[in-house]
């Protein structure tokens, strides 16, 4: 029998995360304080680093690029499920999933790579100080900031084109509360066995090298702390790169239940909790764990506040 593309005229129905319209309303409340703070948390740090001189360093413009990374991942898809939780259902035309699972799954690509990056840059501060200041200069930040966010849109658009030569027929539900572009295949009429296994190749290079790089460098880095003498270098170590590291096992641990995990265990109800981590809560504890101990952005709001106080006073 023909199988008939429905995308085209009716899109897909997302089911969202609950039907009862009482915890619609208490979701909604949730997810929009920590939309809301998610923004203002990474905007903070972003034009702290933009304004305060002594945060113009390599750790500092990486981690302004993760801040900005997490304000357009958020924003790709937590609007569009405050408007669905309201309305109690979710409604997207074929080119609305696309935009909105394909921006979200770049941004998601770019920010593993991304955390790969800033696991190198520490190593090279730590293990090869003397090699740090020319080895991760001007150029080459700029050059990995770029590649990372060129490589996670080439990644979105592999993913789209192999998705989107399926055929789709009925019934166009998505058991999720956004369009993620993986689940989709199991909307689709005809094989996707191959697309499936492009799919996963593209998952683990995404995932899993940017990965291993974290694992190399920090087990340098581990190596680099046992063989320090003073316990005031081991702190120092510690607090530089302990908040990447709690940033490193949230993120990628979501990441990896749901993308490396074999296909056939996983459950729809759990694919989206443990979304639910990675898209609404890893955004949210970023700034805060990068700034609750950091004391170089302490300074640095000590010290606008300082200036701002000066420049009211009469």
């Amino acid at each position: 029998m023909h199988a008939e593309n429905f995308t085209s005229e009716t899109g897909f129905i997302l089911l969202g995360l609950t039907s009862h319209q009482n915890q619609c309303i208490a979701l909604f409340v949730v997810f929009l304080t920590m939309y809301l703070l998610t923004v203002l948390g990474n905007l903070l740090i972003i034009i702290l680093v933009h304004i305060d001189a002594q945060l113009h360093t390599p750790m500092y413009f990486f981690l302004s690029h993760l801040a900005s990374l997490d304000i357009a991942y958020v924003t790709s898809s937590l609007p569009q499920t405050l408007a669905h939780l309201l309305a109690g259902k979710g409604v997207l035309s074929s080119i609305g999933c696309i935009l909105q699972g394909g921006t979200a799954l770049s941004l998601g690509s770019t920010e593993c790579l991304l955390l790969g990056v800033m696991a190198y840059d520490r190593y090279l501060a730590i293990c090869n100080p003397l090699r740090y200041a020319s080895a991760m200069n001007r150029k080459c930040q700029h050059l990995l900031a770029i590649s990372c966010w060129i490589i996670g849109f080439l990644v979105s658009m592999v993913t789209i084109v192999c998705i989107f030569r399926h055929s789709f027929c009925g019934p166009n539900l998505i058991n999720h509360f956004f369009c993620e572009l993986r689940f989709l295949l199991t909307l689709a009429c005809d094989d996707v066995k191959h697309t499936r296994d492009i799919l996963n190749g593209l998952s683990v290079f995404v995932v899993l090298v940017p990965f291993s790089i974290i694992l190399f460098s920090y087990s340098c880095i581990l190596r680099s702390i046992f063989q320090m003498q003073s316990v005031a270098g081991h702190y120092k170590v510690f607090s530089t790169c302990g908040s990447h590291l709690a940033v490193v096992t949230l993120f990628y641990g979501t990441i990896m239940s749901i993308y490396i995990r074999p296909h056939s265990n996983s459950s729809p109800d759990k694919n989206k909790k443990v979304a639910v981590l990675y898209l609404v809560i890893t955004p949210l504890l970023n700034p805060i764990i990068y700034t609750l101990r950091n004391k170089d952005i302490h300074r640095a709001v000590i010290k606008v506040l300082k200036r701002r106080n000066f420049e009211e006073k009469p």
